[in-house]
């Protein structure tokens, strides 16, 4: 079929088995009702990828780290063009191997390790949550660097996941970060030389995944002589944010100008309205304009991060409802830019759910603004978000056009 195929609160390991069995070419996206979203990659039946989950770019340089040591990812920054991709670790992985840096036993090696984490988190979020998944037969990735079985990919999870909950781990995800709460009482439960190696590690900054390839140990052994001391509220574990993707820095071009986004030098603010309507975009542009502000109009939501990512705006303004991308996805996608962490993000929307609200709060929305568009609500908006100094009118806006 060519369309989405979506099944709600279905077991997501029997939906992993049935598009074995069916030799599924496409994506499987699982989400979970907290939010959480997976995508694994099938080919014929087998997965060859799969994104999403928590800590994707952590799970990604840890992985790299381990089976790729010779490739220094310090350097490593990611064009527009792959940070606009969900798969952008795959087509990142793909590059690094076309540039031989790294052998096909390693390219294999970081893929199979990313699809059974990710098999993982999903079995344990369904002991927690309802489960929706999505067949997508359109999104298919046409280079497959990994040839193991699903088959293989579950009986490893099974095994982890059965080792891990008779542990008394169930509740606990390898990727929270232990954090030492009673340092002195701790240092008198362990011996001087644990001590030392295990408290600068204690710090927040590591998740118990980051833990076990530090200390090359299994990711289960270290949980487990850590529970111990959580349970005598010596350590704690907490939620950790993932690491910002690393982006390539804007090449400055001196010599090329355009229309209402040129001469940035003037400090006058550039407002980007991503929308599908070209209606809705000409009435932004005339709102703005007339405001004596640059404006940036982005139709193709495909095309969104590469232009944000190349002229940096002060503010957007996203559409909530659009074709291949809504605006959650798109707005959870800048704002895994570290550039954008504090761009402001006003999402349009006919609507005003409560639940709407707070979804695009939980992926990173600043404000909702409702239609119709109307000049004051625009104004008002970028007023509110905008330094004063940057949003008075500019005479010199008027001689760029020249």
């Amino acid at each position: 079929m060519s369309h989405s195929q979506p099944n709600f609160y279905t077991d997501p390991i029997e939906e992993v088995k049935v598009c074995t069995q069916l030799k599924y070419t496409g994506k499987l996206e699982i989400k979970s009702q907290n939010k959480q979203k997976w995508s694994f990659y099938y080919r014929f039946g087998r997965i060859i990828w799969a994104t999403g989950g928590t800590h994707p770019h952590r799970r990604w340089r840890r992985l790299m780290t381990k089976y790729c040591p010779q490739v220094n990812l310090d350097k490593i920054k990611l064009t527009p063009e792959q940070v606009a991709f969900e798969y952008w670790d795959y087509k990142l992985l793909i590059s690094i191997y076309k540039k031989e840096e790294v052998e096909p036993r390693q390219v294999d090696a970081v893929a199979k390790n990313i699809v059974a984490e990710l098999l993982f988190e999903v079995v344990q979020q369904a002991n927690f949550s309802f489960i929706r998944c999505d067949r997508k037969p359109k999104v298919i990735l046409n280079v497959p660097i990994n040839f193991i079985s699903t088959k293989v990919f579950l009986t490893r999870m099974e095994r982890e996941w059965k080792a891990w909950s008779d542990a008394g781990l169930a509740s606990f995800s390898p990727n929270l970060s232990p954090v030492l709460r009673e340092q002195e009482l701790f240092k008198k439960e362990i011996n001087s030389q644990l001590y030392a190696n295990l408290v600068p590690l204690l710090n927040g900054q590591n998740t118990l995944r980051d833990l076990a390839l530090k200390l090359n140990y299994d990711v289960l052994k270290v949980a487990s002589c850590l529970t111990p001391f959580v349970v005598k509220q010596l350590i704690e574990f907490n939620k950790i944010s993932d690491l910002p993707l690393p982006t390539e820095a804007k090449n400055k071009d001196k010599t090329k100008t355009s229309n209402s986004i040129s001469s940035r030098k003037y400090k006058q603010p550039l407002i980007a309205c991503i929308d599908d309507s070209l209606q809705i975009c000409k009435t932004m542009e005339k709102i703005i304009t007339s405001n004596e502000m640059n404006f940036l109009q982005i139709q193709d939501t495909i095309q969104a991060l590469p232009m944000l990512i190349q002229h940096k705006p002060d503010i957007i303004f996203l559409d909530l409802m659009m074709p291949v991308v809504n605006g959650y996805e798109v707005c959870s996608q800048i704002r895994r830019i570290s550039e954008f962490a504090k761009t402001p993000v006003i999402i349009l929307t006919g609507s005003d759910g409560l639940f709407d609200r707070i979804r695009a709060k939980v992926v990173g929305s600043t404000d909702f603004m409702t239609k119709p568009i109307v000049t004051d609500k625009v104004m008002a908006v970028i007023h509110k978000y905008l330094p004063k100094s940057i949003v008075k009118s500019n005479v010199i806006n008027k001689i760029q056009k020249l």
